[in-house]
């Protein structure tokens, strides 16, 4: 791949400001080389079947994990995130990849349908063949896990793949492709172009069969429009106001400690991570002061040091900060932290609570490490409160005896109950949200056939006397047909 060297871009340690390395600013034509080179091996990496993309990704995934050290450090240096967190989420999305390559079969396997007895005399069936190029735009807060969660299942399908990382996180997506270059038989498989915003909207026009994009509503509403323009589907992952409904029959402990973990790791950047509680008000006292105790337990810092790191993306410094002095001056009150508690590059933990719902700390995403918390008078005002939003991506709930009651009633794609975040985790269920946190699905089934096309083939098993289709229709062919259909579907059901 020809790259314009004399164009490149630093990647830089969120804790120092050090630059940590350059990268090519891939140009339009880079973009449109990479992908015409994953469309001229699509039909080799397609004929090596299940068995052979199976045996490739599975080494992959070995490979992966022979070097999760090395993969972990690097993911730690480019975001600032604790490299035991950073190993986490690579383990995590290893663990997909494997899941991928050993259920595509089965998922993608041949369905026979019945025809009908209108139609007795054929033999229905629906495959799934792959879309061929998928273009996938990663994020930067969990760089492996969330474009693995496309790249694993596209390529698991019969996919070639060609993946634009994001730009404060460029060394994790060439990381990836060089070890997948180890164990296949074409880098062309899966190539990475790094860039800036340019090259993703590069990718966008270059005629991929289908693009995954994780980030911003306002930059998906952008990226739809963009492929829009060339007729590309889109899988549109973004972002998230999550809810955690704490009832009173909750293990108010466990509860306070995990929701504190979901609001913070990470330094909030998490899409699926808590940023508003609705808890009863009969406990409500009980899990505030759990709560805030345990977050002043916690602080941020250099991986290494802190619970939690750095703003990956120094103007979301912005965003927290606005979003803390707005809930504040709405009357909000801060139990922990509070409108001093951005101090760049990091935000200590914030917990305010009794802010009003139409604050912009409720209403749009924070992406911070601050957590707001309100009293409702029964789970039927949380519930509804919860679902005033105009995002759905996931939700947790917490109770001994209602949390499915509750989980169906909430507008969102994923729910946790008496857990966070846990969806995930689990690579056999689908990942994704409603409203403006998206649509389209990774992981689990529908993670492999969101990268596939169905194809309906219908064949004639024997002739039938009458023919229907034909220029030599009669009456009583007419007559024989619609007899039938009212025999079939005109009768009324009692």
């Amino acid at each position: 791949m020809v790259i314009h060297a004399d164009k490149t871009f630093d990647s830089h340690f969120p804790v120092t400001g050090e630059v940590l390395s350059s990268y090519p600013i891939s140009a339009d034509s880079d973009v449109q080389e990479a992908v015409a080179a994953a469309r001229k091996v699509a039909p080799q990496w397609q004929g090596l079947g299940f068995d052979g993309r199976r045996k490739i990704l599975l080494a992959w995934s070995k490979l992966l994990i022979n070097r999760i050290d090395e993969c972990a450090e690097l993911i730690s240096r480019e975001t600032g995130k604790p490299t035991s967190d950073a190993k986490l989420e690579a383990t995590l999305a290893i663990g997909h990849l494997a899941w991928a390559a050993r259920n595509a079969r089965e998922v993608m396997r041949k369905q026979y349908r019945k025809p009908g007895l209108l139609m007795a005399n054929m033999s229905a069936t629906v495959e799934r063949s792959p879309v061929g190029v998928v273009g996938v735009i990663g994020p930067w807060n969990y760089p492996i896990f969330t474009p693995m969660g496309s790249i694993s299942y596209a390529l698991a399908a019969g996919n070639t793949v060609v993946f634009k990382p994001s730009e404060y996180t460029p060394g994790v997506g060439v990381w990836l492709s060089k070890t997948f270059a180890e164990v296949a038989p074409s880098h062309d498989i899966f190539r990475v172009v790094t860039g800036l915003g340019d090259t993703g909207r590069a990718l966008c026009e270059s005629g991929v069969n289908k693009l995954a994009f994780t980030g911003s509503t306002r930059t998906a509403k952008v990226v739809a429009a963009t492929c829009a323009k060339t007729m590309t589907p889109v899988v549109l992952e973004c972002g998230g106001k999550d809810p955690v409904i704490i009832a009173a029959d909750a293990n108010i402990a466990k509860a306070a400690e995990f929701t504190l973990w979901s609001a913070m790791s990470n330094a909030g950047q998490t899409c699926i991570g808590a940023e508003r509680v609705y808890v009863h008000e009969k406990v409500a006292d009980k899990f505030i002061e759990t709560i805030v105790e345990m977050g002043k337990k916690i602080k941020p810092g250099a991986p290494g040091v802190g619970n939690y790191g750095p703003a990956t993306m120094p103007k979301q410094l912005d965003v927290i900060d606005a979003h803390i002095h707005d809930a504040i001056a709405r009357g909000g009150q801060a139990l922990l932290g509070g409108v001093d508690s951005v101090k760049r590059p990091y935000v200590e933990p914030v917990i305010i609570v009794n802010v009003p719902e139409d604050s912009l700390a409720m209403q749009e995403e924070t992406f911070g490490p601050t957590i707001i918390i309100n009293r409702v008078v029964d789970m039927a005002q949380a519930i509804s409160l919860s679902n005033a939003s105009r995002y759905g991506l996931g939700a947790s709930v917490w109770s001994g005896t209602q949390g499915p009651k509750i989980a169906s009633q909430l507008e969102c794609g994923m729910v946790a109950i008496n857990s966070t975040i846990s969806f995930a985790a689990v690579a056999s269920v689908p990942f994704g949200g409603v409203k403006d946190s998206g649509y389209g699905r990774i992981h689990g089934p529908e993670g492999l056939l969101e990268f596939t096309y169905p194809r309906t083939v219908v064949r004639a098993r024997f002739q039938l006397p009458v023919s229907f289709t034909s220029f030599g229709r009669n009456a009583f062919a007419d007559r024989l047909i619609v007899g039938l259909v009212k025999f079939l579907h005109g009768r009324s059901i009692g």
